[in-house]
């Protein structure tokens, strides 16, 4: 299994959960761990997901979830989970 985390901020707004597990749904990502919140109307996301059988590569995933944000109005963000795991270590 070969994981990542997606990131979801922006103001709240009707479609975000949909519009981000529409692009890993068409793209063969499954979605592992979920959690969202949404505290006065910012809304926010973290995705635990596994990338294995993936139709595109991490640039192309980054890329097209960039681009489903943009027009949802939210920031996406993908990136590898031991990556993650470096950069929020103590």
């Amino acid at each position: 299994m070969k994981k990542a985390i997606i990131s979801v901020i922006g103001k709240d707004k009707v479609g975000i959960i949909y519009g981000v597990t529409k692009i890993l749904s068409e793209n063969n990502v499954n979605v592992l761990d979920i959690s969202q919140t949404i505290m006065q109307d910012l809304f926010t996301m973290m995705m635990i997901v596994d990338i294995e059988n993936a139709k595109g590569d991490m640039g192309f995933l980054s890329d097209t979830l960039s681009k489903e944000g943009e027009a949802l109005g939210v920031d996406i963000r993908i990136q590898l989970e031991s990556i993650f795991e470096s950069m929020h270590r103590i």
